[in-house]
């Protein structure tokens, strides 16, 4: 039985009312189509953490009769409700959403999969890899808020499998995962502002990493920890990063021996170094003769690194440079006509973002303000939900490149724009 403790929570309290373990409970939430471990379960009737997705929210709804707001809000003993039995699970789902009804089905499927098996299988195995990489496919494509939850507990499940005993070949391959889930969540945290949380994830990752003795993933660990010191303003920090793990990436072979050079080169370029940064934009250039994907390019997404986001990253590089604008707008007008097309497997909102305002800063160097307005106009469109912090930083660079520029004054109406928009970051849009 729950131990007779005072709950934290109205979910804690439910959950003592109904005399169940929470084993008990994690199996009827199976049985009602949702998927949760036990550890999340007591976390969350704990207090210690709020992050759930939509499917695990509409389980505990149908299971206690409450909001999950309400559910998880302090338990005041005196505001005590009254416990609502869970629903009979039945033949039939009928919520009027059929993808829903199948999502919830795969959802039981891969929970029934996991835990039927005291040690993973092959199948099993094959589901947490699924599950790792389609948050790593949706991550650069999705607003944040809509895959937090299902990310979060995607490293709840690796970690808790690596907590368990698990047969020697497959610990690898957690280790493997827990690296990659370590670093999506130290993007996540870069993305909502939060440079501390994400160098904590990124360490965590690279010791994954070195448990799973996986070059390609200690090179792409490093290639975040080069990203997050880059937009919180530490160049140094970042070029320091991008050496560091090149060469775990000449290892690999993989696109992080692309990744980490051009990251490099920003972070040159961020420090007014033009020979520097062209040097690394070469390198990067002339890793592809040998680049051949490993695992974790397969895992496609953030995971790996293609042209495109080079095309980015170059653009991003050389606009910080006076000397360099026109070849800075050569490549925003190729990185721009890349992004063109939303269907493409390597779109992504963010660096669309970024080489929409590289474009800007280079227009307005060449005195063109109406075609700067023209360039970030798309940026400045985007809601709340998709304003992370690297779009944020980049929409102020082109505010900086505007006062820089001696045309203050014919652009203020611009300036009051981007103002208004790095006013409401994602981490104030609520979720």
């Amino acid at each position: 039985m729950a131990g007779r403790y005072a709950p934290r929570t109205v979910l804690a309290h439910l959950i003592q009312r109904r005399n169940q373990t929470y084993s008990e409970i994690v199996a009827e939430f199976v049985e009602l189509g949702g998927t949760i471990t036990e550890r999340h379960l007591r976390r969350l009737a704990s207090g210690e953490r709020a992050g759930t997705t939509p499917q695990t929210r509409r389980t505990l709804q149908r299971m206690f009769g409450k909001p999950v707001e309400e559910l998880l809000a302090p338990y005041v003993p005196e505001q005590a409700a009254q416990v609502v039995p869970a629903p009979a699970a039945s033949g039939r789902i009928t919520t009027g959403n059929e993808m829903e009804v199948l999502d919830m089905a795969a959802s039981r499927a891969r929970a029934f999969a996991l835990a039927a098996q005291t040690g993973l299988g092959s199948e099993a195995m094959e589901q947490v890899y699924d599950d790792v990489r389609h948050v790593a496919k949706a991550y650069p494509q999705r607003p944040l808020p809509e895959i937090l939850g299902q990310l979060v507990e995607t490293q709840d499940l690796v970690f808790a499998l690596l907590e368990s005993r698990q047969r020697p070949e497959h610990l690898r391959q957690l280790y493997f995962l827990g690296g990659v889930t370590g670093g999506l969540l130290a993007k996540a945290s870069h993305d909502l502002g939060n440079p501390h949380a994400a160098l904590t994830q990124a360490r965590t990752a690279f010791l994954c990493a070195d448990n799973a003795d996986h070059h390609g993933l200690r090179a792409w660990v490093r290639g975040l920890q080069s990203l997050v010191s880059y937009w919180a303003g530490n160049p140094h920090d970042s070029v320091r990063y991008a050496q560091l793990g090149a060469g775990y990436a000449e290892q690999a072979n993989s696109t992080t021996s692309v990744w980490l050079p051009v990251s490099e080169a920003r972070a040159w370029a961020a420090l007014g170094n033009p020979d520097a940064t062209r040097a690394a934009l070469e390198r990067a250039e002339n890793a592809w003769a040998s680049v051949r994907n490993d695992e974790l390019d397969d895992m496609g997404g953030l995971c790996t690194f293609g042209r495109n986001r080079q095309l980015y990253y170059a653009a991003d590089a050389l606009a910080w440079l006076p000397g360099e604008m026109e070849t800075a707008e050569r490549y925003s007008n190729q990185a721009v006509d890349a992004y063109t097309d939303q269907s493409h497997p390597e779109w992504a909102f963010g660096d669309a973002a970024g080489s929409h305002a590289a474009m800007a800063i280079t227009r307005i160097a060449s005195g063109e303000l109406d075609g700067a307005a023209d360039a970030i106009a798309p940026v400045l469109g985007l809601p709340a939900e998709r304003r992370i912090n690297g779009v944020v930083h980049s929409a102020r660079r082109v505010h900086q490149a505007l006062r820089q520029s001696g045309r203050a004054d014919d652009a203020r109406e611009l300036q009051e724009e981007i103002e208004m928009f790095t006013r409401t970051p994602i981490q104030s849009f609520p979720r």
